[in-house]
């Protein structure tokens, strides 16, 4: 069995959001980085847990990416896994990086391809798809479960007002959300192994991406809250009906 995680680095989730070259690219003075949560706490640890339960599971980790990546990458490898690659892409097309990803899987050929649901900086939620369309391999989203037997998956997926549960053939990719597995933090003797595992560096492949970012911009700043007397019900009737209307 050979399973690959894709890795992708975040900012963490209380960085401050600002936006530099004419609101065109991220800032990322003084952000501090992290492993996209759901590419960790459930693509990355199912993967730790298949592997456990069978020793001859050889699991990969890989990010499209800059230099800059590689001590998120170090922070996986710390977690678990054989070793990791790193595309040297600094690309935010979502089609040039699923066509990273694959062009790599398909020169190893991998059983169970891993991906979060999405990111928590674009939102994205398009790789794992791209990456399954582009190996001709079936794709489960929003999986919240993952059984294997032997070549055949069990997959739990969220649908509306309820879940499906698919039984799947592998080669198979799977883009993972919370219920898939239970947070890890990486031990002494994971972060200290980590040091030695191998962390490839690869260049990418031509792809002509499919789209650009043309400007980022920040929601509208929340507005004041007004706190009315209980004894004023009239004023709060008013306000209700005048100015939260028109918000």
């Amino acid at each position: 069995m050979k399973i690959l995680v894709c890795i992708s680095k975040t900012p963490d989730t209380t960085a401050k959001i600002a936006f530099t070259d004419n609101n065109t690219k991220f800032a990322a003075d003084g952000v501090q980085w992290i492993i996209n949560p759901y590419d960790e706490w459930y693509a990355l640890v199912r993967a730790l847990e298949l592997k456990e339960k069978d020793a001859s599971t050889v699991l990969h980790l890989i990010n499209v990416g800059g230099a800059d990546a590689e001590p998120v990458i170090r922070k996986a490898l710390a977690l678990g896994g054989d070793e990791a690659i790193r595309v040297n892409s600094d690309s935010r097309d979502s089609f040039t990086i699923a066509s990273q990803i694959a062009t790599h899987a398909k020169s190893v050929g991998y059983d169970l391809i891993l991906t979060g649901k999405e990111t928590i900086d674009y939102n994205g939620s398009s790789i794992g798809g791209m990456v399954a369309e582009l190996l001709d391999m079936p794709y489960i989203s929003l999986a919240t479960k993952l059984e294997l037997s032997g070549t055949t998956a069990t997959v739990t997926r969220e649908i509306e007002g309820g879940e499906e549960i698919a039984e799947v053939s592998l080669p198979l990719v799977v883009a993972c959300q919370k219920g898939m597995a239970e947070a890890r933090i990486p031990n002494m003797r994971g972060i200290m192994a980590a040091r030695t595992k191998q962390l490839k560096v690869i260049e990418p492949v031509a792809v002509e991406a499919l789209t650009s970012i043309s400007s980022f911009g920040l929601p509208p700043a929340k507005a004041g809250v007004k706190m009315i007397p209980a004894e004023q019900a009239e004023e709060l009737v008013r306000l209700l009906h005048e100015e939260a209307r028109a918000i």
